[in-house]
């Protein structure tokens, strides 16, 4: 009803007066800009992630919710996956996509503020920017308050870059990598550079000189051909595993940090593995024995540690 009110009014309007002068010719060697048409790569990728968002929905994945009956969890339960997910890697440091095969490794988390910013490339739609921009904010605000910790969508000082880009956007992206952090190593630039199609997304972390169990700087790459649901999983896990919670396990239920895909979203479950790490008493630098007794504490309630 507004539009035809709308398309009323208009109609009833005026008459406008005819024009006193002719418009001018259009200039000799004017080019107009030609809407962006994605490459073969890019629409291939397009229609693979829209392929494979409809197949995981159709097996009852990607669920949006944060558990429920069907998903209960014990304290056992946080502790272990705590453990697997803080203290293990899933990659080598530094190794690119190899795989870890080390032991349990040291925490690392922010000790200073994380200011979350966003870049896009130059393909991504206005209505993705829009739409995506909004959930980061939420989301940031949703960690903050999880954590404690001041984490907040600011552009003054970032220091955690998250880069949402198409296939066509790679030199720019590569580029801007590159200008972030210009000491990357040959094999995780090779990940920017050449990321297999399986790799959704990602986040880089990288710690202070001197200090490498605190977090300095992160990126974070999302490939903008996904639809809408996967890329906005890809910013939950991602950035959630920017924080400190890099490993992937597959006991962790309800989790996204579970290769499975089941959830997309933060769950509750996985709130608690983030205030865990961000308990005061667990401290960057700290192995899994000097961990694992304040980690029990911290659970059991003790008001010493809570």
């Amino acid at each position: 009803m507004g539009a035809l009110a709308g398309a009323v009014l208009l109609a009833s309007c005026d008459t406008p007066e005819a024009p006193t002068s002719k418009p001018h010719a259009r200039p000799d060697g004017l080019v107009t800009e030609k809407p962006y048409e994605p490459s073969a790569e890019s629409a291939a990728l397009s229609r693979y992630y829209n392929r494979l968002q409809s197949q995981l929905l159709a097996q009852g994945l990607l669920r949006t919710g944060g558990g429920g009956v069907d998903t209960p969890y014990t304290e056992r339960d946080v502790s272990r996956n705590f453990e697997r997910i803080a203290f293990y890697n899933e990659y080598t440091p530094g190794g690119g996509l190899e795989e870890s095969k080390d032991g349990p490794d040291v925490l690392r988390k922010w000790v200073k503020p994380v200011r979350m910013t966003i870049e896009y490339g130059k393909t991504v739609p206005e209505e993705i920017k829009e739409g995506d921009t909004a959930a980061i904010r939420g989301y940031a605000a949703r960690l903050s308050r999880v954590t404690g910790h001041d984490i907040a969508l600011d552009d003054g000082a970032p220091n955690f870059h998250v880069i949402i880009a198409s296939e066509d956007d790679r030199q720019d992206t590569v580029a801007r990598v590159l200008e972030l952090a210009p000491t990357i190593g040959a094999a995780s630039r090779d990940i920017f550079e050449n990321p297999p199609r399986k790799f959704y997304c990602f986040v880089m972390t990288f710690g202070r000189p001197g200090a490498l169990h605190t977090f300095d700087k992160a990126i974070v790459l999302i490939r903008s051909e996904q639809p809408d649901l996967m890329r906005r999983s890809c910013i939950h896990e991602e950035l959630a595993q920017g924080l400190g919670l890099g490993n992937d396990s597959a006991t962790a239920r309800p989790s996204i940090f579970n290769d499975d895909n089941e959830f997309a979203f933060l769950t509750t479950h996985d709130e608690e593995l983030l205030r865990l790490l961000y308990h005061p008493s667990l401290k960057p630098g700290m192995t899994l024995d000097q961990a694992r007794p304040l980690i029990s504490r911290i659970l059991d309630g003790d008001p010493g540690q809570i």
